[in-house]
């Protein structure tokens, strides 16, 4: 057998093979009813599909109608199934993908952002050293004491993720994310 045609562990091992995996932000609007967040998770594990990052809240409370942003990653074959098996999901009314929306738009992302909460415990110079940082990243303090902070950030999740990296040798100790929040530019709706 040609070593090119051999199975990776993957049933989409010839599309590995020729196309290059891509991050794709996918936004799904539901019905807002028990089970509905389950049997969507329950696709992505199924079939072997990874979620780097998933929120979910009531957006219309007068229909019951919740949006879930998904983030995931896998070729344009693998997101394509993924995106068709979740529109056949009873309770699923919409499925859009805001990164293909974004560069029909000729804009590179949808706009994204995240919110974390980052706890950093320090004293002297570390404290000051933290605070200045976190002044120049805009971050909050939504939390203190003499031993520690709490910061509020809110951005790109590139953004976030280089706060937390200059916290970690200042006194990182936890950190709280929510996932990323995610709509195209223009004026029109999902």
């Amino acid at each position: 057998m040609n070593a090119q045609l051999q199975p990776t562990g993957s049933a989409y091992f010839i599309a590995e093979q020729t196309e290059k995996d891509e991050t794709r932000t996918l936004a799904v609007l539901v019905d807002n009813e028990p089970g509905v967040l389950a049997r969507v998770i329950g696709l992505f594990s199924g079939r072997g599909y990874n979620i780097d990052s998933l929120t979910v809240s009531e957006t219309e409370h007068e229909k019951h109608l919740s949006r879930i942003t998904i983030v995931t990653r896998g070729t344009p074959h693998v997101l394509e199934q993924i995106k068709n098996q979740l529109e056949r999901i009873v309770p699923v009314h919409r499925v859009v993908d805001l990164t293909a929306m974004a560069r029909e738009r000729g804009q590179e992302r949808p706009l994204e952002r995240e919110l974390a909460l980052v706890k950093v415990a320090g004293t002297g110079d570390h404290r000051v050293e933290a605070l200045r940082l976190a002044d120049a990243f805009r971050a909050q303090v939504i939390d203190a004491n003499t031993e520690h902070f709490i910061f509020e950030i809110t951005g790109r999740v590139s953004k976030v993720e280089q706060f937390i990296a200059i916290m970690k040798p200042l006194g990182l100790v936890e950190v709280c994310r929510t996932g990323v929040a995610a709509m195209n530019r223009g004026p029109e709706g999902m």
